[in-house]
């Protein structure tokens, strides 16, 4: 995808993680709504313009060309030797983990209980399962999708998928913050097929808000589990009612 697409593509991610939509963007610019419209659609972009969006969206252009580079060509799944390697040794996968959520090398050494030799040690061992390019002044680079997924049965989820969601789920979900819905419905499968996509929109949103925020200073940023699922199901007491 050329250059010029993929960062197109990433100015229309951030607007949409921050609510930002094109008539928004065109009073912030001092232009029309058509106008705004008729410069993504074409890509139709002076230097000056694209400066003015991404100080209307609190972004810089550093920022932006991480954004549309990593938006390609990267890996969307760890292979079973990496993901092994992270299932074996906690430290590596807290190591990946943090990286993954921006968190820069001096960061993790002043927040958590790790030498700097310690975790020089684990960047070399990321950098060795190639999940990482390791650069000067400790800058880690990841090399694979930052919405990769674990693989379903592999050894990741074996080693931590059970305590990860008996953790996630041991609160009351009271707080400001939390929110927990467990609803039971009877839908056609039309209605259920819409649920799932607009499901699947609330997750890409996830992962578009955690790009948008990843120049946010580690220590402004709190950690956020996000759970969505649906499928067809009922109670197996409801079900055992059933005439067979």
């Amino acid at each position: 995808m050329p250059l010029r697409v993929r960062l197109i593509d990433a100015m229309k991610a951030c607007l949409r993680a921050r609510g930002m939509t094109y008539g928004a963007l065109a009073k912030r610019l001092g232009v029309s709504e058509p106008t705004v419209k008729r410069m993504f659609s074409r890509g139709t972009f002076t230097l000056a313009r694209v400066e003015q969006i991404l100080e209307a969206i609190d972004l810089d252009l550093q920022e932006l060309a991480r954004l549309a580079r990593e938006g390609s060509g990267r890996p969307g799944e760890l292979s079973i030797e990496q993901e092994a390697a992270l299932a074996q040794d906690e430290r590596l996968f807290s190591v990946f983990w943090l990286l993954s959520n921006d968190w820069s090398f001096d960061g993790i050494v002043d927040e958590f209980s790790m030498s700097r030799p310690q975790l020089t040690a684990l960047f070399a061992r990321l950098e060795r399962l190639k999940l990482i390019h390791w650069g000067p002044r400790e800058r880690a680079r990841l090399l694979v999708r930052r919405d990769f997924r674990w693989r379903d049965g592999g050894p990741v989820k074996k080693a931590y998928g059970r305590r990860v969601m008996s953790e996630f789920l041991d609160a009351r979900f009271k707080a400001p913050l939390e929110i927990l819905r467990f609803d039971s419905r009877v839908l056609s499968p039309e209605s259920v097929a819409l649920l799932k996509q607009r499901l699947e929109r609330v997750v890409k949103d996830f992962y578009e808000l955690a790009e948008a925020d990843s120049a946010v200073p580690t220590g402004k940023r709190v950690g956020v589990a996000l759970l969505a699922a649906c499928r067809p199901w009922e109670f197996s007491v409801v079900n055992a009612l059933k005439r067979r």
